[in-house]
């Protein structure tokens, strides 16, 4: 990995760290941070790669965006989440854009399933899935359950991140 990616790579995760806070204090992702994080993963992009670079940066941020939205559209995240993935895509290759939104999906299920445990509402949430299996439909969260509480899936986003590297080091 040359000095190029990984400044490039730093500057995702430090955009990624200051959306995590924003996100766990105000339960939402600021606009313009999602907007310069485009514009510098882009300008990375070609930084590090050149002009083949842009086509990457749009790709990626393609993918990231294309992952996420059926999730946004179904009521199961925020837009602020879908546009911070193709914010992350646009610092990665089309490929590493990929893996890094499967992780970040992983990621959120198993903080989803974490959070459930942590909170002791095991038995009341496979109880409401299994009457929503049993009935066809679905029940929202009573008001009590953590499911029906705000998630900021912006930490399973940088998780999910960090394990793409792990899983696609940066370069190939």
């Amino acid at each position: 990995m040359g000095k190029e990616q990984l400044f490039v790579v730093a500057l995702m995760l430090g955009l990624l760290g200051i959306a995590v806070v924003n996100d766990l204090r105000h339960h939402r992702i600021p606009n313009l941070l999602v907007l310069l994080g485009l514009g510098l993963g882009i300008a990375g992009q070609v930084y590090s790669s050149g002009v083949i670079g842009f086509g990457y940066g749009l790709l990626g941020m393609s993918i990231g965006f294309t992952v996420f939205l059926p999730l946004y559209a179904f009521g199961g995240m925020a837009a602020g989440d879908v546009k911070l993935m193709a914010m992350v895509g646009t610092f990665l290759t089309p490929q590493h854009a990929l893996w890094a939104a499967f992780f970040s999906l992983i990621a959120g299920g198993a903080c989803g399933v974490l959070i459930v445990l942590v909170r002791g509402q095991v038995q009341q949430t496979m109880g409401r899935y299994w009457q929503m299996v049993r009935a066809r439909a679905y029940f929202p969260p009573a008001d009590d359950e953590v499911a029906g509480k705000p998630f900021p899936y912006s930490v399973a986003i940088l998780l999910g991140t960090l394990a793409s590297f792990l899983w696609l080091p940066l370069g190939q």
